[in-house]
């Protein structure tokens, strides 16, 4: 495994999954290509994401529900730590892992999903290196108002309060938290999510994901 101690600091690298569970992952796609489909796809991107992350990047699998630690650990390997999502909205999820990992000695914590099929390991080098710049907070934009990272140099969990989640408004409502709490932001480039069957075709087209 890369040693991101050394180069970056002590780094965390938090991914955050569900179960692949038919029914259970990509709702929204599947209302428009069928439960089977959106579960191909879901399992393609998780696994993408996976080959980015394993033997390069210190990183903690947080899953849900909370019974699939096993059923995480056979599918994507032992490479990675695995710990259950607490309780809670999204916000309240993040709080939590993010808080845990700066409580067990990380300087830089950054956190992503898995429904961004443009999501390099690169991005993630590069929010590392903005964090030991000096950056507070980096967020990765997504089109449709989301974001698909967020990177921490220090644990501020105000920053994840009263933001409306799955929104048009949740990048810009975190940048006026950021600026409310004196945190410096910084952006990557805007990627897209994975949510209608139109992004996946989008994907497919560009090559990102298998036909």
């Amino acid at each position: 495994m890369s040693d991101h101690r050394t180069e970056f600091g002590e780094s965390a690298i938090l991914f955050f999954l569900k179960a692949p569970r038919r029914g259970y992952v990509k709702t929204r796609l599947a209302a428009g290509i069928g439960d089977d489909k959106a579960l191909a796809a879901y399992q393609s991107l998780v696994e993408r994401q996976a080959s980015k992350l394993r033997n390069h990047f210190p990183t903690t699998v947080y899953f849900a529900p909370a019974d699939a630690a096993p059923e995480l650990s056979n599918w994507l390997g032992q490479e990675f730590d695995y710990a259950p999502q607490c309780e809670g909205d999204l916000g309240s999820r993040l709080k939590q892992a993010i808080s845990t990992a700066f409580d067990q000695g990380a300087e830089f914590v950054v956190c992503i999903g898995g429904d961004c099929p443009g999501l390099n390991a690169s991005h993630i080098e590069q929010t590392l290196d903005f964090l030991s710049s000096g950056t507070d907070i980096v967020l990765g934009p997504t089109e449709d108002g989301g974001y698909y990272l967020i990177g921490l140099s220090l644990d501020r969990p105000e920053l994840f309060e009263d933001i409306p989640w799955s929104h048009p408004e949740t990048l810009d409502a975190t940048l006026e938290k950021a600026h409310t709490l004196q945190l410096k932001p910084l952006l990557l480039e805007t990627l897209y999510d994975i949510d209608q069957a139109e992004d996946l075709e989008r994907a497919r087209n560009e090559g990102l994901l298998p036909s």
